[in-house]
């Protein structure tokens, strides 16, 4: 007897079951739901019109959207959720489509391929009807396979031609294919398709690739020379500054990177120093202030109402909890 297929769920959404008044605030509800939160701008004379087809994989997440022209930005500071702290793939397979994000613009055509940070400012454009395949990548997975990825959004990867050609095809070859197959194929298929998409962003410009690592390399040394002097209460920019020899202005962009700047990492890891301590057997006869004073903190109230604001509850309260549960 034949195997029965097991095919993969799909989850349809579409402005064609809503009324046309309701069917840009409709959209853009659900674009905020499912991908991150932003305003749809229709264009003129033009019916609003989408339609998405989400395919859920193991780890990642096709969908397959078919658009009228419009017009999709993402302000800055707006909110997400943990579930949308993704880079977003995408693969254009009709219309035109233009993408505008860390000051880079880019005009894609059918076949090419480009990736962008759902959570940062972006404005995406079509000035007629377009289809694409978005790929949801959570952001861990992407850096751990692409470290710097975060300078390649908003680049273009030719879908005619080299390897941007082959995953370009690939991927629309699972999307046509996934009624034949089984969630379990298309799901191995999808760590291929990754594989595919992360060999094309790299080999879009090697000297981006080496500016990546030399700021990976900064970082790197910025957060040793930090780790070092964490317990010196005179630790500043102007010390990290001199112990590394980078600017402040260059600090704070590459901290910026990753939603914080040098003076609110410091402080985060000295919480995180002292919050340690407070649980530790071997600080059990030190005081608060004491390992408030061994991390850096010459204020004692500001190391109070920090770590509550971080922790949720006082440092005493904190390691009182801590040694209830652990007696149970």
């Amino acid at each position: 007897m034949e195997a029965k297929l097991n095919k993969l769920p799909k989850v349809i959404l579409s402005t064609a079951s809503v009324d046309k008044i309701n069917r840009r605030e409709w959209l853009q509800d659900i674009i905020s739901r499912e991908y991150t939160k932003v305003e749809v701008i229709p264009h003129a004379n033009v019916n609003v019109f989408n339609e998405m087809s989400l395919y859920n994989l193991d780890k990642l997440r096709l969908s397959v959207i078919r658009s009228n022209a419009l017009t999709i930005h993402r302000k800055k500071h707006e909110p997400y959720h943990d579930s949308q702290d993704n880079y977003l793939g995408v693969v254009l397979l009709s219309g035109g489509y233009r993408l505008e994000q860390d000051g880079r613009e880019v005009f894609l055509n059918s076949g090419d391929m480009t990736i962008y940070d759902a959570t940062r400012p972006h404005q995406i454009s079509s000035s007629r009807s377009f289809s694409k395949i978005l790929i949801t990548i959570p952001r861990a997975m992407m850096r751990a396979r692409l470290p710097g990825v975060e300078h390649c959004t908003a680049l273009r990867i030719p879908g005619n031609l080299g390897i941007g050609a082959i995953t370009a095809s690939f991927i629309q070859s699972i999307v046509r294919e996934t009624e034949n197959m089984s969630d379990w194929g298309i799901s191995a298929l999808s760590e291929q398709s990754l594989d595919l998409f992360t060999l094309s962003l790299a080999s879009l410009n090697s000297q981006s690739y080496s500016l990546s690592r030399s700021r990976s390399a900064a970082l790197h040394s910025i957060k040793d020379f930090v780790e070092r002097h964490l317990s010196d209460p005179i630790l500043d920019t102007a010390m990290v500054v001199a112990g590394t020899g980078f600017s402040a202005r260059y600090i704070n962009d590459l901290l910026n990177d990753y939603n914080t700047s040098l003076m609110r990492y410091i402080l985060q890891r000295r919480l995180e120093r002292c919050s340690k301590d407070l649980l530790h057997l071997l600080h059990t006869n030190h005081n608060i202030s004491e390992i408030a004073l061994n991390w850096g903190f010459n204020d004692l109230s500001h190391f109070s109402r920090t770590f509550k604001q971080k922790y949720g509850c006082t440092p005493n309260q904190y390691r009182h909890d801590y040694s209830a549960l652990s007696q149970r």
